[in-house]
């Protein structure tokens, strides 16, 4: 496989992976119950589309065509998880599912950086991408420790 095309592979992984994160967080703020966690979902999730459009823009540069949709796979795994919060439907549950989320978004990311074959370019732009999502995964789980710590 030539270089670009590896590169735009392991980048469009990325970018589903980073939609299918910013859709969670629409969804958690929809099912938040207390108004400040929205607000900080709403600003996660803008966060995330931030980074999508960061990595689809490199996508471009290289030639390719970048991901603009979620995993088929993610959007069934929110179907579970949209069944199951609404039978619990409590702040902690949902926050519980952001945490988990970002587990799985940081460990996608930490995969990639870990891949000797990437270009200087991508990894550049994918080490830039990471620190947002380190920083919300982060937050994520603060916010967990503090919403169990009320209980």
């Amino acid at each position: 496989m030539p270089p670009a095309e590896h590169d735009i592979d392991v980048l469009n992984t990325l970018i589903e992976t980073t939609l299918d994160s910013a859709d969670g967080y629409s969804q958690a703020a929809a099912k938040a119950k207390q108004s400040g966690y929205k607000d900080v979902f709403v600003r996660w999730a803008e966060d995330r589309r931030q980074v999508v459009t960061q990595l689809q823009g490199q996508v471009r540069r290289l030639g390719g065509t970048p991901e603009d949709d979620g995993s088929i796979l993610a959007a069934g795994h929110r179907m579970f998880l949209k069944l199951r919060d609404s039978v619990t439907g409590s702040d902690e549950s949902v926050i519980d599912e952001v945490e988990r989320g970002e587990d799985f978004i940081k460990a996608k990311y930490e995969t990639a950086l870990k891949d000797e074959e990437l270009s200087a370019a991508v990894r550049d732009a994918v080490v830039q991408a990471y620190a947002s999502v380190k920083t919300g995964h982060d937050q994520a789980r603060d916010l967990k420790r503090q919403a169990h710590a009320k209980h």
